[in-house]
């Protein structure tokens, strides 16, 4: 994500970091450590945008167990 202060006090603009492969673009809409870096409270861990070009397109969540 792309944050960006404005001159309202305490305004953040937040953008989208889009990256992008052959199937179309994957981004993080929110995540609870870059928004704490940036002196903002977050309640949610984190939420995420997935944008395929292809019609069926299918994309798994990635898991792994800890060490």
């Amino acid at each position: 994500m792309i944050f960006t202060e404005i001159e309202l006090n305490g305004a953040v603009i937040i953008d989208l970091e889009e990256k992008h492969d052959h199937r179309g673009f994957f981004a993080r809409t929110f995540c609870a450590q870059e928004f704490e870096q940036h002196g903002l409270k977050p309640v949610v861990a984190q939420c995420n945008l997935s944008f395929n070009f292809k019609k069926g397109t299918l994309r798994g969540m990635h898991y792994q167990i800890a060490p």
